[in-house]
């Protein structure tokens, strides 16, 4: 049996790289979005007019009118037709966490009967998916069918290519019959609308009249492992769940760190070779990729990117990383912990924001004036994340990411900000109003204001313990998941700095004489806000117990379960921002927290279930096997009056054994109390959240340890599932 887990030897999958017209490799910027209807694409095919008021749009946003959409839609076909397109889709993100899709054809008839290509302006703007079956959270009855979905023309279309044909994907919202926002994207390109509109506004009272808007930048960096397909299919759990509710620790894990940075293994090498290949002709910007710290476990990541572009291609990362793995032999775990006692994977949101002239307000610039500009941007995240830590805690919440926050390779669940031993001691100068010399080991820049000294590029080790840490020119927002969808804590990210704006600008315009203000009033304020947010800034080590017992009396919220961190949602005063700012409506923010305490409720019992099942089905049939030959064996000795071990490790199996039915008639007992309907009706949602996080989950990990316990006592070829040491070391 131990043979058929074996790694067998695989051929190594050839790609064929995009090629010249001399039969040469091409380059990469040959063809990098090759597959995109961008404005390269759009240049041979429209007016030059039209091509302007693409370019606003696609920069800016708006509106596109029906003439010019009848125009764009012609073009697109044109061009999908000539790429070999014969169906076209309006690509949406339901709040499932990923991609859906519906094919329509461009077939059509014209008056004569006559078989045709078309595609019109109305198709391009909107089609009608069914949404019966996507989630609401009570935003709409189950009878009420009808949704829309509608062309964002800030992310261009794109071609989506398989072995047996192509389609052309159009990038949307996705609506309700009235107009409830049933996806991910629209509340992204709504929270971007509404910083821009503070950050111009604060920009304008610090003299930078020319700025006419601001926009967000992102880059996510998204960890995943890779496990040999022919194991993965053997386990119930990953098939399932994708995490392995089951599985001894191996001998050697992740502790001579000899994985990290690592040579890539050939496989893999090849699996990221196509991969690479796939995403650049749809204009994703692979830069990175490598080993991470765990066994199998690898990141790629990309260049920076406005926020909602940068969304919709990394759910295509995660959809061709999926994809192209299988092709190689493998499959791709994107869960947040799939294996215990290794490093999770999460998606690190790299954020910054741009102003009109392409400059990066979070860049200590200079002159004295940049640096102000960078300060007060700084304070306004710093009071954006302050004021509404809570909801940016339950914007990440899930089941899979409970089991990564808090260990030893994620954030905790403690929201706080790391900002580097020189922007914090500018900070503590400002609250004091010092002239303190800061000592850098690295060139300063001089910010020109009497009582400071200066402010260092990296002049400072990056902090991987925070959960918001600051990296030179951006924040890097840890604590994001890797199986998630980055448009929603992206959305509430930006709908808290707007919120931290919003705030500052109150200030700057109560203190304004004639509509101007003063570096001295802008440093006043600044100040105030330093010290209002001074108890989130955290300099050390988040993974410590001090750090736990220090957030505590400094009243800072903790809260390591998804249910409990989901409360935020339900607080009128604490979701008042994203109201404000016209994100979401309070009904779309109570759907939303319906769904995702129901998709806490699903995931955790997928998993219980598939712990019942393998508990039952498999592990129980080969101990039973297994105590039945130590028993024969304990009988012949005695009958032999031969001395052996078999007796006494017969007892200490049997022991084993008797813990572990003990253990799976527990959980069965507390899964027992919820497991109807009632559960998941609208009103129990939360209680059954609760209830399970309480009583249930905590079952399911005693049970794991009898079985791992006996995985460590039952002969290697006859565990009825691949072992740890099996999946994670199994990648030649």
């Amino acid at each position: 049996m131990k043979d058929s887990f074996s790694n067998s030897a695989v051929n190594i999958r050839k790609i064929q790289r995009p090629q010249n017209a001399d039969g040469k490799q091409s380059r990469i910027a040959d063809y990098f979005a090759s597959n995109v209807f961008d404005l390269r694409a759009m240049v041979k095919r429209l007016s030059s007019q039209d091509l302007d008021v693409m370019a606003k749009v696609m920069k800016h946003g708006g509106k596109i009118d029906a003439h010019l959409a009848e125009r764009i839609a012609a073009a697109a076909r044109e061009w999908a037709m000539e790429m070999g397109a014969t169906h076209y889709c309006h690509w949406f993100q339901p709040q499932t966490g990923t991609t859906a899709e519906k094919h329509d054809a461009f077939l059509w008839f014209d008056k004569q009967g006559n078989p045709i290509e078309r595609f019109t302006g109305p198709e391009l703007l909107q089609s009608e998916p069914d949404a019966s079956s996507f989630p609401s959270g009570g935003i709409r009855s189950t009878f009420e069918a009808r949704g829309y979905t509608g062309w964002d023309p800030s992310s261009p279309m794109f071609i989506m290519e398989t072995e047996n044909g192509k389609t052309l994907y159009i990038p949307s919202v996705f609506i309700s019959y009235h107009g409830d926002a049933l996806d991910f994207k629209t509340p992204l390109l709504r929270s971007n609308k509404a910083l821009s509109e503070e950050a111009v506004k604060t920009l304008h009272f610090l003299g930078e009249k020319k700025v006419n808007y601001v926009s967000t930048s992102v880059g996510p960096e998204q960890e995943f492992f890779i496990v040999d397909k022919e194991l993965a299919r053997k386990r119930i759990d990953l098939k399932f769940s994708g995490r392995t509710v089951f599985g001894r620790r191996p001998p050697k894990g992740q502790e001579l760190e000899d994985h990290y940075f690592g040579q890539i293994p050939s496989r893999v090498q090849a699996f990221f070779n196509e991969l690479e290949v796939e995403l650049y002709k749809l204009g994703v910007p692979i830069k990175t990729r490598h080993n991470e710290v765990a066994p199998g476990q690898f990141e790629i990541a990309p260049i920076f990117e406005s926020s909602n572009i940068s969304a919709d291609h990394n759910q295509l990362a995660m959809k061709y990383i999926k994809s192209i793995a299988l092709k190689h032999g493998f499959i791709a775990l994107m869960h947040e912990k799939p294996f215990a006692g290794v490093n999770g994977s999460g998606k690190h949101v790299n954020w910054s924001m741009q102003d009109s002239t392409g400059r990066n307000l979070l860049d200590p610039g200079a002159t004295p004036h940049e640096n102000l500009v960078f300060l007060t941007m700084l304070c306004s995240v710093l009071l954006g994340i302050h004021d509404n830590a809570d909801v940016l805690r339950a914007s990440i919440a899930s089941a899979g990411n409970d089991h990564r926050l808090g260990a030893n390779e994620a954030p905790p669940a403690i929201i706080s900000a790391f900002l580097g031993n020189t922007l914090d001691k500018i900070l503590n100068s400002l609250e004091s109003g010092s002239g303190d010399i800061i000592n850098a080991e690295k060139v300063m820049i001089d910010l020109g204001i009497s009582h400071l000294q200066g402010v260092a590029k990296d002049n400072t080790d990056r902090n991987r313990t925070s959960p918001f840490a600051f990296t030179g020119n951006k924040f890097e927002f840890r604590a994001v998941g890797s199986s998630a969808s980055i448009s929603y804590p992206t959305a509430i990210l930006n709908a808290a700095v707007c919120d931290g704006l919003s705030k500052i600008n109150k200030r700057l315009d109560a203190r304004a004489q004639n509509g101007k203000v003063s570096d001295n009033i802008i440093l006043s304020v600044l100040k105030e806000v330093i010290i209002e947010t001074k108890k989130i800034r955290f300099e050390g080590n988040g993974y410590s117990q001090e750090w736990l017992e220090e957030a505590k009396q400094r009243g800072l919220s903790n809260f390591p379960m998804t249910p409990d961190s989901l409360a935020a949602l339900a607080d009128e005063k604490k979701v008042q921002f994203l109201i404000k700012a016209n994100i979401f409506t309070s009904e779309d923010i109570a759907s939303r927290l319906a769904i995702q305490q129901e998709r806490y409720i699903k995931q955790s019992l997928i998993e219980v279930n598939c712990a019942l099942e393998m508990a039952q089905t498999q592990v129980m049939p080969v101990c039973l096997n297994y105590l039945e030959k130590l028993m024969d064996n304990v009988k012949l000795s005695k009958e032999l009056s031969i001395p052996s071990p078999a007796i006494k490790f017969a007892e200490e199996f049997g022991k084993e054994f008797n813990h572990f039915f003990s253990s799976l008639n527990s959980l069965k007992l507390q899964y027992d109390k919820i497991s109807n309907e009632e559960c998941y009706e609208h009103h129990n949602l939360n209680s059954t959240a609760i209830f399970i996080g309480q009583h249930i989950l905590p079952k399911l990990v005693e049970l794991r340890n009898t079985v791992d316990q006996l995985e460590g006592l039952v002969p290697h070829n006859l565990w009825p599932y691949p072992k740890y040491s099996e999946m994670l070391f199994g990648i030649d």
